[in-house]
């Protein structure tokens, strides 16, 4: 199903407000890595957000997740602060991974290994 206008609106807001929260609190820095939100995606009756986190160069993505979570109540009221005049209610905030950066490096790696392999029967052949 495609996203409506004002869920995209919303989600625009939200992943912005998010950034900057994200920014004040430090977040956006663990383990030396960098951290992100890569898109929200908002429920069509507006109560629920979800959030998609991405990491660079975090060494433990799982404890990064766990710091984020638990400082979601104050994330929370930091964006309910933000945008109470723009929405009747603040929706439910659930933090997911998003891995896409992994498997973008992973096909490269794949993709060179094949180059390498294939540069390599060429001399074989010649």
């Amino acid at each position: 199903m495609e996203e409506g206008k004002r869920q995209k609106q919303v989600a625009a807001v939200i992943q912005q407000e998010l950034n900057d929260i994200f920014m004040r609190l430090g977040l956006n820095m663990i383990d030396g890595g960098m951290v992100s939100i890569s898109s929200v995606k908002v429920t069509p009756d507006l109560l629920e957000a979800r959030i998609y986190v991405s990491f660079f160069k975090v060494t433990d993505a799982g404890a990064a997740m766990k710091k984020i979570q638990a400082q979601a109540w104050e994330v929370k009221k930091e964006l309910s602060d933000r945008v109470k005049k723009q929405l009747r209610r603040i929706p439910v905030l659930t933090f997911y991974l998003d891995d896409t950066l992994d498997y973008v490096f992973k096909m490269e790696d794949i993709f060179k290994q094949i180059n390498e392999g294939e540069g390599g029967k060429e001399n074989q052949q010649n």
